[in-house]
C-alpha cells in the first residue's frame, strides 16, 4: 500500500523563522529540498502587526492582509524577491522589525498558465496564474463579471480548500471554501464568524477537477474588479483538509493525517466566538507539545498555552488542552488544513518519527 504521493514535502511547502534587523534581509529555508516559493505568508510574532501575503502572480511588491478587508497594497520595503531557496524582505515592521521574531510559510506553484475560456471551453471566465499539479496548489487571477460563472484552476483534481480575495478594491471579505462545509457556505478569513450560508458565493455548486464556480456576490465576483484565488487539492502523505468534533479533555482528539505535520490551521465552526488558530513545527518548543499560537484573523503577537495545545506526531496531531488560549471545547466542531514535514512512511518504506 502506498502511504504517500510525495516523499519530500519540503519541495512544495516550508516554514522559516528569523529575527528582524530593521533592514532588508534574505530568509533561507532549511528543508531537504531547495524551494522557490510562489506564495509567502509572513507574520511578526513579537508585536501587534498585520499578517502579509504575497504571491508570484501578483508580484513581489504587492501584498494582501489576511486579517483585514483591504485591497492589495504595494510596497518596495515588504517582500522583495522569491529566491531559489527562500525569499527576501525589506525593512517594514511586518517583515524585519529590529528585535522582533518573524515567521513565514511558503508554498510552491511554479507553472504559469492562462485560460481563454471562450477558446478552451473550460470555464466561462478567463483566468491566469501558476499551478503545481503534483502538490495540488494553484494561484489564480481573474476579473469579476458580476454574474455567475466558472473558472479553470488547472489542478486536474478537485480542490478541498479555496481562499478568494478581491485585490483591487477595499472592503471585500476573504472568502474560504472548505470541503467539509461544502459549497453552500463560506468562512471569512479575517474574522471569527460562523460559516455564512449564501448561495451567491458559489451557487451551491461544488468545485470539479477542472473548474470552480463563483456566484454574483461582490466578495468573489464584483463586476470589473480583480481577484486572486488560492486553491488546494488534497495529496496523500502531504496535505489534509478535514473536520473533527472536540472531545474536550486533556486526552483529546487524535487526528490521523498520514504524515508528520509541519503546519496546522484550524477554525471552530459551531459558533463564532473562536478565532482561527495556526500552529507550525518551527515556533516554540522543538519537542512536543506545540504551543506557539497565531491567529490569522488578528494582528496580535504570538501567544502560547500551558499545558501546550497539541502534540505533532509521526502520523497526525493529538490535542492536549481543554480550554484557554485555544479552546478545544467538547462538542464543538472544527475544520482544519494541514501540511506535512514528512510522510508517515515514504514510498521506499522510511518511517517518520515524532518530535
Amino acid at each position: 500500500m502506498a502511504y504517500t504521493e510525495i516523499d519530500d514535502p519540503s519541495a512544495y511547502f516550508q516554514t522559516a523563522i528569523w529575527s528582524g534587523t530593521g533592514s532588508a534581509l534574505s530568509v533561507t529555508f532549511d528543508g531537504n529540498s531547495d524551494m522557490q516559493p510562489d506564495m509567502v505568508w509572513v507574520k511578526n510574532r513579537t508585536v501587534d502587526s498585520n499578517h502579509r501575503l504575497s504571491d508570484s502572480v501578483r508580484g513581489t511588491s504587492s501584498h494582501l492582509v489576511p486579517d483585514d478587508t483591504a485591497g492589495q497594497d504595494n510596497s518596495s520595503t515588504a517582500l522583495t524577491a522569491f529566491n531559489s531557496d527562500g525569499f527576501s524582505v525589506g525593512s517594514e515592521q511586518s517583515y524585519s522589525k529590529s528585535g522582533s521574531n518573524h515567521v513565514g510559510w511558503g508554498w510552491k506553484a511554479g507553472t504559469s498558465f492562462t485560460n481563454d475560456a471562450s477558446s478552451t471551453s473550460v470555464g466561462s471566465i478567463d483566468s491566469a496564474g501558476s499551478v503545481n499539479t503534483d502538490a495540488g496548489f494553484s494561484i489564480i487571477s481573474y476579473t469579476g463579471t458580476g454574474s455567475s460563472g466558472t473558472i479553470a484552476h488547472g489542478l486536474g483534481a478537485v480542490p478541498g480548500w479555496m481562499i478568494i480575495k478581491c485585490r483591487s478594491e477595499n472592503g471585500h471579505s476573504w472568502k474560504v471554501y472548505h470541503k467539509s462545509i461544502g459549497a453552500t457556505k463560506t468562512l471569512a478569513l479575517q474574522n471569527n464568524s460562523t460559516p455564512d450560508d449564501d448561495n451567491n458565493y458559489h451557487d451551491d455548486t461544488e468545485p470539479t477537477s477542472s473548474v470552480f464556480t463563483i456566484g454574483s456576490n461582490g466578495d468573489v465576483n464584483d463586476d470589473g474588479e480583480t481577484f486572486i484565488a488560492y486553491l488546494f487539492a488534497e495529496k496523500k502523505g502531504y496535505s489534509k483538509f478535514g473536520k473533527y468534533s472536540a472531545v474536550g479533555n486533556v486526552d483529546g482528539n487524535f487526528i490521523y493525517l498520514g504524515f508528520k505535520p509541519s503546519f496546522f490551521l484550524a477554525k471552530r465552526i459551531t459558533d463564532g466566538t473562536e478565532s482561527w488558530v495556526l500552529f507550525d513545527n518551527k515556533r516554540g518548543n522543538p519537542f512536543n507539545g506545540v504551543s506557539g499560537i497565531l491567529r490569522p484573523n488578528l494582528s496580535e503577537e504570538e501567544t502560547s498555552q500551558d499545558p501546550p495545545s497539541m502534540d505533532f506526531l509521526s502520523n497526525g496531531v493529538k490535542f492536549r488542552n481543554i480550554d484557554g488560549t485555544f479552546s478545544n471545547t467538547a462538542g464543538k466542531e472544527f475544520i482544519y488544513m494541514a501540511f506535512a514535514e514528512q510522510p508517515f512512511v515514504t514510498s521506499t518504506g522510511v518511517p517518520a518519527t515524532a518530535r
